[in-house]
């Protein structure tokens, strides 16, 4: 369904804006700074929409939408959202990323997109070798419980969509198509299992077919809402490199899997490498360095999620308002003060290791768990 926050007028003023051909993201950013909300912008008229520099090509769909009943019927569906810059919604890492689409149209769960992420990115055509490692490390991700994001394509990124599936972890594919619309096509049945274990999400609106210059568009949206990028292979000529190039420009880890000199597809890596990014030779590198980084932005989730309640008797003790739920409670019946790795509390609770990230994020925000190295948790000092 349409998000709480976005009255029916507005989701309708929104499906108008996003079906004009030529009004780039940057452009209905600025009407809305201007006017306030997609409502006002539609409203402004002809006139108004000149002085914002929007072209004239757009006036015949913004003054005679054709599809919003289709798109509102999409939208009623369950598991299919769309959130818009500005909204409560919308993911704070993207928000601060350059150019941020103006929307997003997701399939699956959108609150994924709020937890801490990981592009993992690479070539088409990978070698056996580096598909083994884009498999290895998602995994291992997935079980210290961050979720991996990638672009759905061949290679490398079907790699990592599917090893963070069969560990029980949760991912998100951006398409550069709409959400209904899976390319390559003998994705579709991975592009099922992400939308019911993760997201999909793209900016372009339903029904777009992939076009090239979409993917680099794909690419910043991938880097913006991860906290960084490991990229797996790329040649020198690579798209994986404009990943790589988006995530820098936002102010993100970037990260690369060193190979043989003999590798054409070792080549983009080494560049990275030269430029500064983060040589890997295991997965928990990169947890180490993004451990802090993904705890600031729990922080956040807890805000948005107002995780601290107002003190009152019941809630005195860490944890209290946990253990009202039934797989708080469970979960940490679970945990003792030997840290214990995300596949040993999977096992014990019966919860998913998607579901168990969220919740120990949560409890390490109160001070009731602990993480450390190698995605182990334990019981915190209040609670002992």
């Amino acid at each position: 369904m349409p998000l709480p926050d976005l009255p029916p007028p507005q989701v309708d003023a929104w499906l108008s804006l996003l079906r004009a051909p030529r009004l780039g993201a940057r452009m209905l950013r600025d009407a809305l700074a201007r006017h306030g909300d997609a409502a006002t912008v539609l409203q402004a008229g002809p006139r108004a929409w000149r002085a914002l520099g929007i072209d004239p090509a757009n006036d015949d769909a913004l003054l005679h939408p054709r599809q919003q009943a289709e798109d509102r019927a999409w939208l009623e569906q369950p598991g299919q959202h769309l959130i818009v810059f500005g909204s409560a919604d919308y993911p704070p890492l993207l928000a601060r990323a350059p150019d941020p689409p103006a929307a997003l149209w997701v399939r699956g769960d959108p609150t994924v997109l709020w937890l801490p992420q990981l592009a993992i990115v690479g070539a088409r055509s990978a070698s056996a070798g580096g598909l083994a490692n884009a498999r290895d490390f998602a995994a291992t991700f997935a079980r210290g419980g961050l979720v991996v994001t990638s672009g759905l394509a061949e290679g490398v990124d079907g790699a990592a969509h599917t090893a963070t599936l069969d560990a029980g972890g949760s991912t998100i594919a951006v398409s550069g198509t709409g959400v209904d619309v899976v390319f390559p096509r003998q994705h579709a049945q991975l592009a099922a299992r992400i939308a019911a274990q993760g997201a999909l999400v793209s900016e372009f609106a339903l029904g777009t077919d992939g076009r090239a210059a979409h993917f680099p568009r794909r690419n910043r949206i991938i880097a913006g809402l991860s906290l960084g990028t490991l990229v797996v292979e790329a040649g020198l000529r690579s798209g994986t490199l404009i990943t790589a190039r988006c995530a820098s420009e936002a102010g993100r880890e970037v990260f690369a899997i060193p190979g043989s000199i003999h590798n054409p597809l070792a080549r983009g890596c080494h560049r990275l490498i030269r430029d500064g990014a983060k040589l890997v030779e295991s997965a928990q590198d990169v947890l180490d360095e993004l451990g802090p980084l993904a705890r600031e932005l729990g922080a956040d989730l807890a805000q948005r999620l107002a995780a601290a309640p107002a003190p009152t008797a019941h809630a005195s003790r860490p944890g209290a308002r946990q253990t009202q739920d039934p797989e708080y409670a469970a979960l940490l019946a679970a945990l003792g003060h030997d840290p214990l790795p995300m596949d040993e509390l999977a096992a014990r609770t019966g919860l998913t290791v998607a579901s168990l990230s969220s919740m120990l994020l949560m409890l390490e925000l109160d001070g009731v768990v602990v993480s450390g190295q190698g995605g182990h948790y334990c019981l915190g000092s209040k609670t002992r």
